[in-house]
C-alpha cells in the first residue's frame, strides 16, 4: 500500500488528534522543557497525530519578531521520531498553514521536507477573497503536501462557506480529511452533505467543533449519494479540546468506535445508556465553554487551555506570545467549578504518575 494510501486509511481509522499548544517562560521565549513534555504526554496519551503550527500553537509564532515556526515544527518532529523509533506505531503529523497561497505554499514545502504528513490549511486570510479564488489557493497548496481541509469559526478569524465551496473542494485530488469546526451545526451538515454528495467516500471528515465532540462523533449523518440514501459519519476529532485531557479523548474515542461497530452490524441498534452519552455530552461541553471562554467570546480561549496544563504541570504558566491574550475575570473560577462538578474528564492522576519522565 502506498504512503497516501496507509495515511488515507489511517485518518478515515478514527484518530484523536490534539491541536498542540506552545509552552513558554515567563519572557515569553519558547520553553523548549515543557514544550518537549507536552509531545510527549500526547504520544503516551495514546493520540493517533499531532497539529502543530495551528490556532492553538498560536498564529503569532509566524511573526518575524518571535521566529518560532519553523523551531516548533521541528521540536514537535524530533520528540515523535525519537518516540516512534523506540516504540514504532502509525501516527499522523499535521502542519497548520496560514496565509496568501505564498505564505501558504512555502510553509507546506517546509513541513513536507521536515516529515509532515498533511497541511491543515486555514483560510482565515481570504475572509474578503470570492469562493474561486480560495478554492485555487487550495488546489496549489495541496499539490505540495497531503490537504487537510478546515472550516474555522468566524469567532476566532474564519469565515462563513457555502455547501458548494464543499462540494467543489471535494475535487481536489490531494484532499485526505477536513476539520469541521464552524460550531454551527447547520453549517457541519453542509460540509458531511457535501463530501458524500461527491461520492467520495477516502475523504476522511474530523470534528473540530469543541462544543459538539461526543455528538458529533456519535450521529450518524443522514446523506443522499447518487439519489440514494446513506449514512456518513465524523470519525475523529482534530481539536483544542483535546490538547487537554488527552487521555481521556483517547479512551473515550475508543468506546465511541464500539458503539459505531455495534450499530454498523444492526441498523436498529441503540449507543447503550443513551442517557449517559447525552450526559457525558453536556458534561464535555460545559467543560469547553470554561476552558475556551465563550462568555467573552473566546477571548481567553489559549490561555484556558494553558491553565489546565499548567495545574497539572504541564506548562510553567498561561503566558501568550500576544501579552494582551490572557485569561478573561472569573474565567479561572469557572475552570475550578468544572473540574469539582466532572472530576471523570479528568486526566490529572494519571498525568502526575508521568510527568517526571516527560519532564526529563
Amino acid at each position: 500500500m502506498a504512503a497516501s494510501e496507509r495515511l488515507r486509511a489511517y485518518l478515515l481509522a478514527g484518530q484523536v488528534i490534539p491541536a498542540h499548544p506552545l509552552a513558554l517562560d515567563e519572557r515569553r521565549m519558547l520553553d523548549e522543557r515543557h514544550q518537549r513534555a507536552l509531545t510527549r504526554y500526547y504520544l503516551d496519551a495514546g493520540a493517533g497525530g499531532l497539529a502543530v503550527g495551528v490556532h492553538t500553537t498560536q498564529f503569532e509564532i509566524r511573526q518575524p519578531q518571535h521566529g518560532l515556526y519553523r523551531p516548533v515544527l521541528e521540536l514537535a518532529m524530533e520528540v515523535v521520531r525519537e518516540k516512534l523509533e523506540s516504540t514504532p506505531r502509525p501516527f499522523g503529523m499535521v502542519a497548520g498553514l496560514v496565509g496568501d497561497t505564498r505564505q501558504a505554499l512555502a510553509e507546506a514545502e517546509f513541513a513536507s521536507a521536515l516529515g509532515y504528513d498533511a497541511g491543515l490549511l486555514s483560510l482565515g486570510a481570504w475572509r474578503d477573497a470570492d469562493e474561486q479564488s480560495m478554492l485555487d489557493h487550495c488546489r496549489a497548496v495541496a499539490e505540495a503536501i497531503p490537504l487537510f481541509g478546515f472550516y474555522l469559526q468566524p469567532a476566532v478569524g474564519g469565515r462563513e462557506l457555502s455547501h458548494a465551496f464543499w462540494r467543489r473542494f471535494a475535487e481536489i485530488p490531494e484532499l485526505i480529511a477536513i476539520k469541521i469546526a464552524p460550531f454551527d451545526r447547520y453549517r457541519t451538515i453542509d460540509v458531511v452533505r457535501a463530501i458524500a454528495g461527491s461520492g467520495r467516500d477516502d475523504v476522511a471528515l474530523y470534528t473540530g467543533n469543541d462544543d459538539s465532540i461526543i455528538v458529533d462523533l456519535l450521529t450518524p449523518f443522514p446523506v443522499e449519494v447518487q439519489r440514494r440514501a446513506g449514512v456518513r459519519h465524523i470519525v475523529g476529532g482534530l481539536l483544542g479540546q483535546w490538547a487537554v485531557w488527552t487521555r481521556r479523548a483517547v479512551e473515550m474515542l475508543e468506546e465511541i468506535r464500539v458503539v459505531r461497530e455495534r450499530r454498523a452490524s444492526d441498523e436498529e441498534a441503540r449507543p447503550a445508556s443513551a442517557d449517559s452519552w447525552l450526559k457525558r455530552a453536556a458534561a464535555l461541553t460545559d467543560a469547553n465553554a470554561a476552558i475556551f471562554d465563550a462568555a467573552h467570546r473566546f477571548a481567553g480561549c489559549i490561555p484556558g487551555i494553558h491553565e489546565v496544563l499548567r495545574r497539572q504541570g504541564l506548562m510553567r504558566g498561561t503566558w501568550c506570545l500576544d501579552p494582551a491574550e490572557t485569561m478573561s475575570p472569573g474565567q479561572s473560577e469557572e475552570i475550578d467549578r468544572v473540574l469539582r462538578q466532572y472530576p471523570e474528564l479528568s486526566d490529572g492522576a494519571w498525568v502526575a504518575e508521568r510527568l517526571d519522565g516527560w519532564l526529563s
